[in-house]
């Protein structure tokens, strides 16, 4: 934690940086991120009415695309206040294949609420974006929320907290009757009972004593937190073995330090539809998760020195900011989604962005509300807001000051896993679509395009079916270009089972200058996640150094395109360890083709295989037809990991190939007569039988000829 001496705050800022709260709203698809995001936004007068998910009226979801489904698409950001603090709130997607929002968003962020379904519990995407949180360290408080559903369970919850997220679940609000006679919440450290009048859409709280029949339950709860705090603090450790009662500032104290170091996740509960327990939640988000003075210096990279600095959350420091979400606005143009670690900005100020050297002139600055903007004269360390008029900036990239320049760690994407083609209706609209698909790249890091180089057809490729309908809508709705899409394919990689090594000569003689270049590289199967590793091993100079960058170029354009039906390899190693090159003909291009003749003559040699994406799917159907839906999977090569039954439900968690599941929700509602749902989220990627390899193979290059 930063010491407050460390952090210098300007006369002009309006809310101290100690009451700033960066928070983002996280879930499962469907637990209700977005209703309660839109009454966190009622309660605090941001909104004069709440705006309904299922009426497609929601402010946090202003995309058409969202309106019409029902689901969060973009992350979306906000500012709003309680009890005299500030919080810049960030609502994001729970469907797996807009993952990115939710990656980018935490990335920037001091703190979560982590909205969990009363009767779901912890789902498949709960515990992605709980490993997302961790990942960069990001504290989490716990919302159960639809408390009033039928099956609504809030003890199963804070255990499953516990067994699949691995983490120290802290009840600090218990539900006031569950289901249909859900009715208010307990503080448990206060020892009250909390009423919300329905009248007035629960923005009367009423507290008072605890009813008789919960005393026992709530003594249960302190005891219990007392006892988990005492394993986190020595002061409250001491009052737990002396037998002493500790104060509930103590306890609050305890609990803050405890949430902020990650060991603790506080959980409350409610039901935002029906207006109940979000306003104790909103007290919990002040009480318990940091300010960004709390969070410590920021660390990255001195520019000039490449030695590792930090800058505290001071607004005398040099500014330094992440750009960590780019947005095409109709009326602005392009906005840039800043988070401020450092430093305070004016406009029109010029900031460098260390990854392509360039200076870079901020020309407005917006405080978002959704898809509202409100012009801003400055922002300050800590602040999260929008940039306008910048160019060369993606995802990712450090802005910071000229002459002391400082880079940020960026943000990881992963890479997408479904492709299809994609044409214009008419040749006029080519240049158009393709102009509106860079535009689109831009902004999402997980939707990539391309030429293929043999078919001449435009590959789309993205995170699941979804993702690219959406893409296709976009273009027709917001850009105005009308075309058509093939069939989705999976994003199948290539690799090596076994070392192979090639010796290659490229000489060409056509009367004049020739092309000479000869490379011997030695290819090994790396561990997975590793990618390409590319290193060179000539001594001696038998390799003159300017074409050892060219060789590397080589290998790894050859890996791009692939060897055995033309998809990126994955995980190899590729040593270059001789060779030789002649004083008139070689040539750096002759280097690097000589480099990409000598993989693919490695890929004949040795080993390879096809991989496959493997996605984790959780199928939840009525018992009587589990047995229908676990032989459905079977028939899609889907490995059965865990079936677990709750009353009449059964929950059924599988491993299954991503080319199988192409239709599958239709194919599952037909099974069970539209009793079941799925989701399903990228997992791994596994080797492909190879007899189905031997047939991809074939079609491909059918395809290509």
């Amino acid at each position: 934690m930063t010491t407050p001496s460390k952090i210098v705050e300007s006369p002009k800022r309006v809310t101290p940086l100690a009451r700033v709260r960066n928070i983002g709203i996280m879930a499962h698809i469907d637990a209700g991120k977005t209703t309660f995001s839109e009454r966190v936004l009622f309660y605090t007068g941001k909104n004069y009415k709440i705006g309904e998910v299922h009426d497609g009226a929601a402010t946090m979801d202003f995309m058409i695309q969202e309106q019409e489904r029902g689901i969060t698409i973009q992350s979306a950001a906000t500012t709003c206040f309680w009890k005299e603090h500030r919080i810049n709130l960030i609502d994001t997607p729970g469907h797996v294949d807009f993952t990115v929002e939710v990656e980018r968003s935490l990335r920037v962020l001091d703190g979560a609420v982590g909205v969990f379904c009363a009767v779901g519990g912890v789902q498949p995407q709960s515990e992605t974006v709980w490993r997302q949180a961790k990942k960069y360290g990001v504290p989490v408080i716990a919302f159960v929320n639809k408390m009033d559903r039928t099956g609504a369970n809030f003890d199963n919850v804070v255990e499953e907290i516990r067994d699949k997220l691995g983490a120290t679940p802290l009840p600090i609000i218990i539900p006031y009757g569950q289901e249909d006679q859900f009715a208010g919440v307990i503080d448990v450290l206060a020892n009250e009972l909390i009423t919300f009048d329905e009248k007035d859409k629960g923005v009367t709280m009423t507290r008072g004593p605890v009813p008789a029949e919960y005393a026992e339950k709530v003594v249960e709860a302190q005891k219990y937190m007392f006892e988990c705090l005492a394993e986190e603090d020595e002061e409250i450790m001491n009052k737990y073995l002396a037998e002493e009662k500790a104060s509930n500032e103590d306890l609050m104290r305890a609990i803050r330090k405890a949430t902020i170091s990650g060991s603790i996740v506080p959980v409350t509960c409610g039901t935002a539809l029906r207006n109940k327990g979000v306003q104790p939640m909103l007290d919990a988000v002040i009480a318990y998760l940091p300010s960004p003075a709390d969070v410590g210096p920021v660390k990255g990279i001195d520019v000039k020195t490449e030695l590792p600095m930090t800058r505290s959350a001071s607004d005398t420091e040099p500014f330094t900011a992440l750009a960590f979400k780019i947005m095409t606005d109709p009326y602005v143009g392009k906005l840039f989604f800043i988070r401020v670690y450092a430093g305070m900005s004016t406009r029109g100020i010029t900031v460098l962005n260390p990854r392509t050297g360039k200076r870079e002139r901020i020309g407005r600055l917006l405080q978002m509300h959704a898809n509202r903007r409100e012009e801003i004269d400055e922002v300050f360390s800590g602040d999260i807001a929008a940039a306008v008029g910048l160019s060369d900036v993606t995802t990712g990239d450090t802005l910071t000051v000229v002459d002391s320049p400082m880079l940020l760690e960026s943000v990881k994407f992963p890479d997408p896993v479904i492709a299809m083609s994609i044409e214009p209706a008419t040749a006029g609209d080519r240049d158009k679509l393709l102009m509106s698909l860079c535009q689109l790249a831009q902004e999402d890091p997980t939707f990539r395009t391309k030429t293929d180089q043999e078919t001449g057809q435009m590959i789309i490729a993205g995170m699941g079916e979804l993702h690219l309908d959406i893409i296709r809508d976009r273009l027709m709705r917001e850009f105005k270009v009308a075309c058509e899409v093939g069939a989705p394919e999976v994003a199948f990689r290539e690799t090596f089972l076994a070392k192979a090594e090639s010796n290659t000569k490229y000489a060409k003689q056509s009367g004049g200058r020739g092309q000479y270049a000869h490379v011997i590289i030695e290819v090994t199967p790396g561990e997975v996640g590793t990618g390409i590793v590319v290193e060179n091993k000539v001594v001696g100079g038998r390799i003159p150094k300017e074409f050892h960058k060219p060789i590397e170029e080589g290998l790894r354009e050859a890996c791009e395109k692939g060897i055995l039906a033309g998809y990126p390899l994955v995980d190899i190693q590729i040593d270059v360890l001789d060779g030789s090159y002649h004083d008139v003909d070689s040539s750096e291009m002759a280097f690097k083709i000589c480099a990409s003749m000598a993989l693919k003559d490695a890929g004949k040699k040795g080993r390879m295989i096809l991989l496959e994406p493997i996605m984790k799917m959780e199928v939840n159907t009525p018992d009587d037809h589990m047995g229908d839906v676990i032989g459905d999977i079977s028939s899609r090569r889907g490995k059965i990991i865990e079936v677990e039954t709750k009353k009449a439900n059964t929950r059924i968690l599988a491993h299954v190939p991503l080319a199988q599941l192409f239709g599958y929700v239709t194919a599952l509602r037909s099974l069970t007569k539209g009793r079941a749902s799925s989701v399903a989220e990228p997992s791994h990627f596994e080797q492909v039988p190879s007899n189905i390899q031997t047939e991809i193979i074939t079609k491909r290059n059918t395809k290509k000829a």
